[in-house]
């Protein structure tokens, strides 16, 4: 029943900025925290960024500075504003909700960073 729903990757050059959101449909009850994930040709899926229920945020040290995680006031839509975005950051970008009994992942969005 509960489905997330990327959107906001493409193509962008070295420098410039995304904005990847990601919508919950259907009903989840409690959402112990949301994240983005990403996964490179040929690499294990990393984690990116994560935002608790208490609207705590982690970033790893390769985004930090650059990435901001947000959610919206509901709570059904977690976002990713990346900026300064480099070659090295060219992913499919997944996002993902975790309730403690159950965790939901979106189907993915290209984010290419080339000139």
């Amino acid at each position: 029943q509960v489905q997330l729903v990327e959107s906001g990757g493409g193509l962008v050059q070295p420098g410039g900025s995304l904005r990847l959101s990601c919508a919950v449909s259907g009903t989840i009850f409690s959402i112990y925290a949301m994240n983005w994930y990403r996964q490179a040709p040929g690499k294990q899926r990393e984690l990116v960024a994560g935002i608790s229920s208490g609207g705590i945020a982690n970033y790893a040290d390769s985004v930090k500075g650059r990435f901001t995680i947000s959610r919206d006031n509901a709570k059904t839509t977690v976002y990713l504003q990346m900026n300064s975005l480099k070659p090295e950051d060219t992913a499919v970008y997944y996002c993902n909700f975790y309730t403690g009994r159950n965790e939901y992942w979106g189907q993915g969005t290209q984010v290419t960073v080339s000139s």
